[in-house]
């Protein structure tokens, strides 16, 4: 038996569930791998119940926000099939506790993808781009957290949506997106805010996935991070991402 069994039952319950939860690690004495231990067996449990696993998720792939964090590196989480939000599909409000949004790039890869790579050999394993949007809902009530309580918590990923998939060997460096609330802008960024390239999430992607025993699959879906600060979500709502060149993906919170 694990000494974290029942943190792993507490976030899984409070995923499956809808659930807050309070925070566990207040004094910051659980270490980032003793968190994505905890991140592991909790999907695990999914896993078990029947999800599949679809790809990766990454986090703080803003340079001042990982500076903000004290962080030298991204965090990650795991995508399941449960997870996947159709595009233009309504979700409902009830699935999750306090939801907020945010405009991705999605990546689509025909190869696995594993270790430490260039971003030549990254871009060679990848089939297809998207933009996307990413439903991130911490588990923990008030959406107050420690950076070892949100990786354990996948990273506060739950769910996902994804537009129609396009030729990656279009320059996808910096193109502008604007993500709408109700037809009003809310959010307008550039995919350069993904650590100033979206193939350098995937880089690290890769290399972080390989370390945990995990390594990229072809088939899998690759979030690149949030493209800029989220926004909070509420029923009846229709979100929006529009991104140059790509065209957009959308969801109705009911």
């Amino acid at each position: 038996m694990s000494p974290h069994d029942s943190i792993v039952t507490l976030l899984d319950d409070a995923a499956r569930l809808a659930r807050a939860v309070p925070q566990f690690d207040t004094d910051n004495c659980l270490s980032l791998p003793e968190a994505y231990t905890i991140q592991s067996a909790s999907i695990a449990r999914r896993v078990a119940r029947g999800e599949r696993r679809v790809g990766v998720k990454m986090g703080f792939t803003s340079r001042a926000k990982m500076a903000q964090m004290g962080l030298s590196d991204v965090i990650w989480g795991r995508l399941t099939d449960a997870m996947q939000i159709e595009e233009g599909a309504s979700v409902q409000r009830s699935r999750f506790v306090h939801p907020r949004v945010e405009p991705e790039l999605a990546f689509l890869l025909k190869k696995p993808l594993a270790g430490n790579v260039t971003t030549v050999e990254a871009l060679a394993a990848v089939e297809a781009i998207a933009p996307a949007l990413e439903i991130i809902d911490s588990r923990y009530q008030d959406f107050k957290f420690t950076l070892p309580e949100v990786i354990a918590d996948n990273a506060s990923s739950s769910g996902f949506v994804v537009g129609g998939w396009h030729d990656p060997r279009t320059d996808f460096r910096n193109l502008g997106l604007v993500m709408s609330i109700d037809g009003r802008p809310v959010q307008i960024g550039s995919t350069a805010a993904l650590l100033g390239d979206p193939l350098r999430s995937l880089v690290a992607a890769a290399r972080l996935s390989a370390a945990a025993g995990e390594p990229l699959q072809a088939g899998w879906t690759v979030l690149a991070g949030g493209a800029t600060p989220a926004e909070w979500i509420h029923p009846g709502q229709h979100v929006a991402v529009e991104m140059q060149g790509l065209g957009g993906a959308a969801f109705h919170l009911s």
